[in-house]
């Protein structure tokens, strides 16, 4: 029998609320609490900066806090950003196989940012959607240039060359 009176430190932690979307897997078949919810732990936001040729993974954007997003006045509309330089935020999904690891899923939304104007251009909808569509396994990056989704590619593909080859052959054309 527990020891309610005289327990240690450990028991005396008590799990919170939290924030359910976010943490742990709730697909383990308890089912109890917070079954059914999401969790975002296989989703890894990339930043592309299309002027740089550059690709980083930055875990802000989960937040939309991401360093490009920060200080910037969004609006749904492209006309009030004045000098728009463009950036692609891209969903990236792992997913597991018996192989291992893999790139499951990848989306990539549009942003426009003027620093100096502190002002910027995305679609709120388009990238909570997108995120969506990534858990689900879906490609869609034919908004991106050919030269955006060869960055794009070059960086997963040097980030984990395993995952890489594990993953499909839609993402792994990016590099072609």
């Amino acid at each position: 029998m527990k020891d309610f009176f005289n327990s240690n430190d450990a028991d005396k932690k008590k799990k919170g609320m939290g924030f359910t979307i976010i943490s742990g897997d709730s697909t383990d078949g308890h089912g109890g609490y917070g079954v059914g919810s999401l969790t975002l732990d296989h989703v890894t936001p990339v930043i592309v900066d299309v002027e740089e040729s550059i690709a980083y993974i930055d875990m802000g954007a989960m937040h939309a806090r991401s360093d490009v997003e920060k200080r910037i006045k969004f609006t749904p509309n492209r006309e009030d950003t004045p000098n728009p330089r463009l950036y692609w935020l891209v969903w990236v999904t792992i997913n597991r196989k018996a192989e291992g690891p893999f790139y499951f899923g990848l989306t990539a939304c549009e942003m426009q940012v003027d620093v100096e104007a502190r002002r910027g251009y995305k679609s709120l909808p388009e990238h909570v959607n997108r995120m969506d569509k990534s858990m689900k396994g879906k490609v869609i990056v034919e908004d991106m240039d050919q030269n955006a989704r060869r960055v794009l590619g070059n960086f997963l593909k040097e980030h984990d060359e395993a995952m890489w080859n594990r993953s499909s052959d839609e993402i792994k054309s990016l590099v072609e």
